[in-house]
Parts: structure tokens; C-alpha cells; sequence
């Protein structure tokens, strides 16, 4: 049983959080033995956009968009119901959940330990967390809870394409509640940088390696000469982020816990609004457990990239984002096993048309 729950989640993949706590370590060690190097990559610099960074998050999420099938978008149409949630949820309760949560501890639990100037740009790196929800690792946690992996598709691919025009405005909106100005060039920039550019490239790669060698190609050759770009690129990006911020994380070492406390109950509560909303429309498990996973996870290479772009590498608010990643993985797993466990609260699954 154990070898079918973790079959899907690569070596990489399934130990992240352990990666991601070791390229912390690095990062900080670089940052403050080796200040040069920090020093220099921050030279490279266009419209306050890190090029390393920007390179680094480019080889992250290409791969990624490679794996969209927009065509399946043609089968949305066919039992809408759980697309219905996986939007609901992700558009109209995720990013004012996350603002939600976030301000109150950060404000009212917290504010003994987090100053006013902190506590606001760590609510601004939370609210680019919420406004992102997943769109690459949903395949691994679809995979692990025997989700339909067609439909999966189908919530990715619609994902994606909503993010193009809600991102923008929520993140704009969001933190115009919270009194951080950001100004629309930029945003606008970021999301071209590092969705519409990697989606753009993504899609061509995909309709060119088919039409030229077919899908089976695609599927079981080509996609797996990326397999470990996306985490390599995630973990060399991470270093760097870290010797950016190793000053902040040695004088606050407490400020990680305290950051993960708001984005880990974000995680369970949009898991079972879906979740349980899917149980109520009397879903399948195998739509319904997807639907949960891609709220609950995020697009944090997203929310990095726009964090850094809009507030600099050293901002408090990119800490935020990265701790994102940090709290991912083990979290996720736990919510895997949750649905798991309850796959007898929903009726045993039917074959889809086609």
C-alpha cells in the first residue's frame, strides 16, 4: 500500500522540503561568509527584475507548461461540476482567505514579535501565495490520490488560462487593502516574464515535438529530458534567494515558523472547503481529491518571481513566498493521506465519456 501512495512523487520531489531547508542553509552561508557573490549577481538587474533569478525561474517553469494540454479544454463541457469548485474555490475564496488569515496573525497574534513595517510585506508575499494556486505539482498530488488524470488536465489547463486575466487584478486589489502600492507596469511585466512567455513557449514546444514525432514521443521521451530542471532550477533559485536574505533570517530565525503558521492552516482550510464542497455535488473522489489538491497548493514559483520583481530580492516579502515552498510538500503529503483515507465518502467512480 505504501509503495502505491508514493508512486508518482519522484526522489526529488518527495524529499523537497529537506532540499529546500538545505539550500536555506547554503544560501544563508553564502550571504554572510561570501557577500560578493550576492553582491555581484545583484548587478544583473532590468526594470527591477534579477536576470539570474529570472533565468533560474524560467527553467523552472517551462517544463511545467509543456505538460498543459489545452486542447482538453474542448472537454469542459462534459461533468462541469468539478470544474466549478476547482474555480470557485481557487478565484473566489483562496486569495481573500489567504489576506483573511494572514492579517490576523501577522496584526493581532503575532504583533508582539513582528513589527508593523515586516508584518505588511510578509502579508504581501502571503497574498502572492494565495492568488496562485497550483498548476504543475496538482499532477504529482493527483497521481497520489488516483485522481482522473484527464480531468486533472482539463483543471489545470482552464487554471492556467484564468490566471492570465485574475492574477493581475486580485494581487493589485489585495494589496491596495493592505496599503502597499505597486504599480500596474510592473505587475503587468511580471506576469508576462513568467506566465505568458513560459505558457507561450510551452505550447509551441508541445504542438511542434507532436506534430513532428507524435505524442507518444512526447509523453515518454521528451518530457523526461526535463524531469529534474524544474527542481534544479527551483533549488539553485532558492539558493540564491536565501544569500539575498540571510541577514533577515539570522536576526529573525523565528519569523520562518512564524510565517508558516498562517500559509499551514491556509492549506487545510481551502483543502476541505473544496473538498467537502465536491462531497456535497456528490463528485467522484477521483475529481474531487484533484480539486482540493490544486486550491490548497500554489504556484510558488509564480508568487516568488512576482515577489521578487515587485519588491526586491532582500524583501521580506520574497521570505514569505519562499517559505511557501518550505511548508509544501509536508503539508500536501499529509492532505494525500487525508484523501486517501476518506475515498469512502464518495460515490464509487464512473467512467467519463469521452
Amino acid at each position: 500500500m505504501n509503495e502505491e501512495k508514493t508512486q508518482g512523487i519522484g526522489f526529488f520531489e518527495k524529499y523537497l522540503t529537506l532540499w529546500v531547508a538545505l539550500c536555506m542553509a547554503i544560501g544563508v552561508l553564502i550571504g554572510r561568509f561570501i557577500p560578493a557573490v550576492p553582491a555581484f549577481l545583484n548587478q544583473f538587474e532590468y526594470a527591477k527584475v534579477s536576470i539570474p533569478v529570472a533565468i533560474l525561474i524560467w527553467v523552472m517553469i517551462y517544463p511545467m507548461m509543456m505538460k498543459v494540454d489545452f486542447q482538453s479544454i474542448k472537454n469542459v463541457g462534459k461533468n462541469p461540476k468539478g470544474l466549478y469548485v476547482t474555480w470557485a474555490t481557487n478565484w473566489l475564496i483562496k486569495p481573500f482567505t489567504m489576506y483573511a488569515i494572514a492579517s490576523f496573525f501577522f496584526f493581532v497574534i503575532f504583533k508582539g514579535f513582528i513589527t508593523p513595517d515586516l508584518a505588511k510585506e510578509y502579508l504581501a508575499g502571503a497574498i502572492l501565495l494565495g492568488a496562485a494556486p497550483c498548476t504543475a505539482m496538482v499532477f504529482v498530488w493527483s497521481t497520489l490520490t488516483r485522481g482522473n488524470p484527464a480531468y486533472t488536465v482539463v483543471q489545470v489547463a482552464t487554471n492556467d488560462l484564468i490566471i492570465l486575466v485574475a492574477f493581475i487584478p486580485i494581487v493589485k486589489f489585495l494589496l491596495g487593502v493592505s496599503d502597499i502600492f505597486v504599480p500596474w507596469d510592473t505587475l503587468i511585466l511580471s506576469v508576462v516574464m513568467f506566465v505568458v512567455i513560459p505558457l507561450s513557449g510551452g505550447i509551441l514546444t508541445r504542438f511542434f515535438v507532436i506534430k513532428k514525432k507524435g505524442m507518444e514521443y512526447f509523453q515518454n521521451e521528451f518530457l523526461h529530458k526535463f524531469d529534474n530542471a524544474t527542481i534544479i532550477g527551483l533549488l539553485l533559485t532558492l539558493v540564491l534567494l536565501f544569500s539575498f536574505q540571510g541577514d533577515v533570517i539570522i536576526n529573525n530565525p523565528l519569523h520562518i515558523l512564524l510565517i508558516a503558521v498562517p500559509l499551514v492552516i491556509q492549506t487545510f482550510l481551502i483543502f476541505f472547503i473544496a473538498y467537502f464542497a465536491s462531497r456535497w455535488l456528490k463528485l467522484n473522489h477521483d475529481i474531487a481529491a484533484p480539486a482540493g489538491m490544486i486550491g490548497a497548493s500554489n504556484f510558488f514559483e509564480l508568487s516568488v518571481a512576482v515577489a521578487i520583481a515587485l519588491f526586491g530580492t532582500t524583501s521580506p516579502a520574497v521570505l514569505a513566498t519562499v517559505v511557501g515552498v518550505l511548508t509544501e510538500v509536508p503539508v500536501m503529503l499529509m492532505l494525500v493521506k487525508i484523501a486517501n483515507s476518506t475515498k469512502h465518502w464518495f460515490p464509487v467512480a464512473k467512467v467519463i465519456e469521452k
